[in-house]
């Protein structure tokens, strides 16, 4: 089995003498793909597909955590990043790309009025709080998913290594669909709360009036919402969550998919706060970096000129329903449940027969990249993705369902195992 990602496993032991994990991206490490059976170091793709290290190829369903939308090497963004290539990079004075981009965001996404970019979906959030704090003249914020790395949200998690106690203590969790732990938290600290940020949909789709109700709390209690859209931005639909579901916040922020894996992030909202950011310091010397802008410019335009979402949709509602179905043939319902927005779906993996979810979803992992299927449990979908290749998802997962109800029920998932099974870490959701 080893053989089978031995370049890769080269590469990471050199890695790993100049770069802690052997990675910039957490989620890229060996903490989440069990060493032994699997890859660590892509080459290339095109399309759906990726080619590791070893010259393995793969049905990519994570899609660089859902940065890629369209599919890699997508011609349009290619060709748009090639004629931006020769006329240059990055420049003394802005692009007329930052405001042709910035013009779409605001034709597509309800709340946006005004736009200003950054690079990581970490910067977007981080600009996003600010911004609201300078607002309101208030200090605390009420956070629900994942928000990045910086030190007003990962301080209230348990990475907060190195995020000063100070910080740590103006953030604060509520639970996605409870309303009344956001009331209780803005209640607790009443006229307090700068900003109530969320996203709108992740695993679980919004309960009937959750997200109006955020807003209303909010904005009772004179905090802005503001939705990170990260993900769920140009995904979903082509104007986010918010259009999706119809709840319009003050600010949201969007990343990941922007610009089909170009390094994009934007903040966008209602012109009168947005309108701070000549006050509030929230500039980067690449903000305005063209190729990442020509990338958007035509990724843009392609959702809109092309059934992209609906396609995503359309195929994901494919991948979730042939799940479901394929689970409940092998007994492993229990064990594994299936969730979220069809372009981006979940595998959630429980305790079952004496083993722990991380045993069970490492032998699952395993079993699925000697298949040829990149993914870590969700269904992160390209455009490119196509028909077929939803279908050879589902062939993998009926060899890979019946296999781990065989293991667990035989009490034999450790022999199954090639590899020490993942470790309990940091959740980000």
């Amino acid at each position: 089995m080893t053989s089978r990602y031995a370049e890769s496993e080269r590469l990471l032991e050199r890695a790993e003498r100049t770069i802690p994990l052997g990675t910039q991206t957490f989620s890229k490490s060996r903490t989440q793909y069990p060493f032994g059976v699997s890859p660590y170091f892509i080459e290339r793709g095109e399309g759906s597909r990726v080619w590791d290290a070893d010259g393995n190829e793969y049905i990519d369903l994570v899609n660089a955590l859902a940065a890629v939308t369209l599919g890699y090497g997508d011609s349009d963004v290619t060709e748009a990043v090639r004629r931006q290539l020769e006329a240059g990079v990055v420049f003394s004075l802005a692009h007329p790309l930052e405001m042709e981009v910035a013009e779409r965001i605001v034709a597509m996404v309800p709340c946006a009025e005004k736009v200003r970019f950054g690079k990581n979906g970490s910067d977007a959030t981080a600009g996003a709080i600010r911004l609201a704090r300078a607002f309101t003249g208030r200090d605390r914020v009420a956070v629900c998913g994942y928000h990045g790395w910086q030190d007003w949200y990962i301080g209230s998690t348990s990475r907060s290594l190195g995020v000063p106690e100070a910080v740590r203590g103006l953030t604060h969790g509520f639970t996605y669909n409870d309303l009344s732990s956001l009331e209780q938290l803005l209640d607790q600290h009443s006229q307090q709360f700068a900003a109530v940020i969320l996203e709108p949909m992740n695993s679980t789709f919004p309960a009937p009036g959750f997200l109006q109700g955020v807003k209303d709390l909010a904005h009772r209690h004179g905090a802005l919402l503001v939705f990170d859209e990260t993900i769920t931005g140009f995904r979903l639909s082509n104007g986010g969550a918010q259009e999706l579901f119809g709840v319009t916040p003050d600010l949201a922020t969007f990343g990941k998919g922007i610009a089909n894996g170009y390094p994009l992030s934007a903040v966008t909202g209602r012109a009168d706060v947005m309108k701070l950011m000549e006050e509030v310091f929230f500039s980067f010397t690449m903000g305005g970096e063209a190729l990442s802008l020509a990338a958007a410019k035509a990724t843009l335009d392609k959702l809109q000129r092309e059934p992209v979402t609906k396609t995503l949709a359309e195929r994901g509602q494919r991948a979730l329903d042939g799940t479901a179905t394929l689970l409940r043939s092998a007994g492993m319902e229990r064990c594994i449940t299936v969730s979220g927005h069809p372009s981006w779906g979940f595998l959630t993996f429980a305790d079952a027969g004496g083993y722990s979810s991380f045993e069970i979803k490492t032998l699952f992992l395993q079993e699925m990249f000697a298949r040829g299927i990149l993914t870590l449990g969700t269904h992160n979908l390209s455009y490119a993705c196509t028909a077929a290749d939803i279908e050879k998802l589902l062939s993998a997962y009926g060899e890979v369902f019946p296999l781990l109800a065989d293991a667990i029920n035989n009490k034999a998932v450790k022999q199954y195992l090639h590899c020490e099974p993942l470790k309990p870490l940091f959740k980000v959701r």
